[in-house]
């Protein structure tokens, strides 16, 4: 599986290459991750509603086409599209995301974080508070999108939204956690390659 680093990027692009990547891979086509840091934007996934959204400003919405609900990316947050064949490792999509949501916890674990998930609320908690959220399209067996992590970045743009649909829901990044002062990419770095050691332990 390819890491390839894209460094900050507007939302739109990075979509539509994603979209490019999937409709053009055939069965010997390489996995990929793709890091990437955003511009602040908010996205819809396919089962968002219009109440998500609870006050206006500058930052675009854009509707997509993963599942879930409305989330925030923004500079300051790894974000990481999972670009995987999933028949040819013989896992299923509740499985990968298992593997996501499992590989964000060790890697929290590393900076002495402890994370757990919630039952029936995907992503990954520290107590009360969401520090990371997934949402997935599969097409043909293959995924896209991916994961973001919020590592030090303005949370204030989440109090525009009810974070993945539910309402009050709190959210807290890396940097108020622990005095670890890796950068973005250092950690992206380190998840990705967390993320890529479960998929072949998984894998059939």
């Amino acid at each position: 599986m390819r890491i390839i680093n894209l460094g900050r990027q507007d939302y739109l692009n990075i979509w539509k290459q994603m979209k490019i990547f999937t409709n053009a891979r055939n069965k010997n086509t390489q996995d990929e991750l793709w890091i990437v840091e955003h511009n602040p934007v908010f996205t819809q996934g396919i089962s968002s509603k219009p109440e998500h959204v609870l006050s206006s400003s500058n930052i675009p919405i854009i509707q997509t086409d993963r599942g879930g609900q409305i989330t925030y990316h923004g500079p300051g947050q790894v974000v990481i599209y999972c670009l995987i064949d999933l028949k040819r490792l013989g896992i299923g999509v509740k499985k990968i995301i298992k593997i996501i949501e499992n590989s964000i916890i060790d890697l929290l674990t590393t900076y002495t974080i402890k994370a757990h998930l919630k039952l029936g609320a995907p992503g990954v908690y520290v107590e009360e508070a969401k520090i990371a959220a997934l949402g997935l399209k599969v097409k043909q067996s293959r995924t896209y999108h991916g994961l973001s992590l919020n590592v030090n970045m303005d949370l204030s743009p989440f109090m525009q939204i009810n974070p993945c649909g539910y309402q009050g829901l709190k959210v807290t990044q890396l940097c108020d956690l622990t005095n670890n002062s890796d950068t973005l990419n250092t950690i992206a770095e380190k998840l990705a390659q967390t993320l890529i050691n479960h998929v072949t332990r998984n894998r059939h």
